[in-house]
């Protein structure tokens, strides 16, 4: 009589995993669980669990996960290129989200802060060097699209006011939205962003075109010039 081989233990709790998956929609999951249901796409084979306990523990969140830098996912045992893939597409997938929940929405983007934030957050707020984004407006302050001006170090951004206003007019643009991020986590803007945004505000003006925020994001927290009335 030949003997049944036993299923490995981790191939219990991946089914049990799953089955909690589909009946809660991974509300009631900790990230590190979430992480776990993801690997073992990823990794069919294996008990992802202590995998996912490692990149949890060094990268603090889901959010921070698959918002790590590719050098720094490679250097952890396990993950390979298939597993990178994985993440990857997970972060480029939820930037794409956020950013057609807040171009399709119908009314005016600035009435529109948590999407808009949400957005920031997902795009930049992660990154390890400042990034210098443009959203563009209509007359109704609809979207009519975006760019990444420029990308710097770990603390400093070069924008020159004449490529902002150039790239907005290309666009047709009659408003825009700048957007950076401070990798530091301190979101208070420096003296050099605040002149900055003057004199962007400023140049804007003498165009007919409206600057109508500038938002400082991180991680956590973000500052808007709109709201503390600078502009």
């Amino acid at each position: 009589m030949t003997e049944q081989k036993q299923e490995p233990d981790y191939i219990g709790h991946r089914k049990r995993l799953r089955n909690r998956f589909l009946l809660g929609g991974g509300n009631d999951m900790a990230d590190y669980e979430l992480l776990e249901l993801v690997l073992t796409m990823a990794l069919p084979r294996k008990d992802v669990k202590p995998l996912a306990k490692i990149l949890i523990n060094k990268f603090n969140s889901f959010a921070g996960v698959i918002n790590a830098p590719k050098e720094e996912l490679l250097a952890i045992d396990g993950i390979k290129e298939t597993t990178l893939t994985m993440l990857k597409v997970i972060q480029v997938a939820t930037q794409r989200v956020s950013w057609q929940r807040l171009s399709e929405s119908e009314v005016p983007v600035i009435t529109n802060t948590a999407s808009l934030i949400d957005y920031c957050r997902t795009v930049i707020g992660f990154s390890d060097v400042e990034e210098f984004h443009l959203i563009y407006l209509d007359t109704k302050l609809h979207i009519l699209g975006k760019e990444i001006m420029q990308r710097g170090t770990i603390n400093t951004v070069a924008i020159h006011p004449r490529e902002v206003i150039k790239a907005a007019m290309s666009n047709q643009a009659s408003s825009i939205i700048m957007l950076h991020n401070h990798p530091s986590g301190e979101v208070k803007p420096s003296s050099a962003d605040i002149s900055m945004t003057q004199i962007i505000s400023n140049a804007c003006r003498a165009v007919g075109m409206k600057l109508v925020d500038h938002i400082i994001i991180s991680r956590s927290d973000y500052y808007s010039f709109a709201k503390h009335m600078v502009l």
